[in-house]
């Protein structure tokens, strides 16, 4: 988004351990702060609001780079203590977002990862990735690798009002043929799945044909999540480009809950399995496991960055 602006700061840490276990990864970390990829959903909204801005506007617009990540992630690779274990980028903030054009700490977090033969998921939404194709597949090599393309819909309308500041949902499926044509293993995350907007069985039909056709290794997907703070910005925008929807989701989220309920949830992945079995995609990365140390499973990140 043009006018952003982005500071420049510096971390202490940057490894983050994460014991929920309904998620697939228990290392996370995230080179920037804020996203001018600006979707209007993204779960990521509240981190912003711990520094005292909102979530709306300011997070889509005053972006924080952690310009000493790298220096730090060898610190903390270097610990006795350290298992090698997959590390998650991309569940607060995409590290392909505009910043890395200028700012190269994703690059410069991956050639250590590199050095380190560290395990690694990447969950994006951006095409600047295509750029970091070298060290991915030298990485590749020795680790267990996966880029994740955040594509929850192709159509445009959609595109443009939920996710305004990013690439071309084509554009991301170019990338990620790319990056596949070239020995990294990327596929394709269907997105969030937007209750009454792109969960329908034509939507994943759609996308799981896209993805089929430029080589997906494979497929998964997820239905929105709307923490207190996301929905806060989110339904105001709903109500102006989809207002007969307002009342349904209010009803999906009651009391500020972040997931929509279960059997809601459970009916739209019931549909899309049968959907990504039509096209014979598998709904995980596979496990490079001479690569990964033992007992290790590597899992791709199941939310939209």
């Amino acid at each position: 988004m043009a006018g952003a602006d982005v500071q420049e700061i510096y971390c202490k840490t940057l490894l983050n351990k994460i014991d929920v276990p309904r998620f697939p990864f228990k290392w996370t970390m995230n080179p920037y702060r804020g996203c001018r990829h600006a979707c209007t959903y993204c779960y990521a909204r509240p981190t912003h609001e711990f520094l005292g801005m909102d979530s709306g506007k300011d997070f889509d617009t005053k972006v924080f780079a952690k310009v000493n990540a790298p220096e730090v992630l060898r610190k903390e690779l270097q610990r006795r203590s350290w298992r090698n274990e997959s590390i998650a980028i991309g569940t607060a903030s995409d590290p392909y977002e505009p910043a890395e054009a200028e700012y190269k700490i994703t690059r410069r977090l991956l050639k250590v990862l590199q050095d380190f033969h560290n395990p690694v998921t990447i969950t994006t939404k951006g095409v600047l990735v295509r750029r970091d194709v070298d060290i991915l597949a030298e990485l590749s090599q020795v680790a267990d690798v996966h880029v994740n393309f955040s594509i929850g819909t192709i159509n445009e309308k959609v595109w443009r009002t939920m996710e305004p500041g990013t690439p071309r949902p084509e554009a991301r499926l170019e990338a990620m043929q790319y990056l596949v044509e070239n020995g990294v293993s990327a596929g394709v995350n269907m997105a969030p799945l937007l209750p009454g907007i792109s969960d329908d069985e034509a939507n994943m039909q759609a996308v799981a044909e896209a993805a089929y056709d430029h080589k997906a290794q494979y497929l998964s997907a997820n239905v929105l999540n709307l923490k207190p703070g996301a929905k806060a910005w989110f339904i105001p925008l709903l109500k102006e480009s989809y207002p007969h929807l307002v009342s349904a989701y209010n009803r999906l989220f009651v009391n500020n809950n972040t997931y929509a309920p279960q059997l809601y949830t459970k009916s739209v992945m019931e549909t899309f399995d049968r959907v990504r079995r039509q096209w014979n995609l598998p709904e995980r990365a596979k496990v490079q496991e001479n690569m990964a140390p033992k007992g290790q499973l590597q899992m791709q990140f199941a939310f939209a960055a």
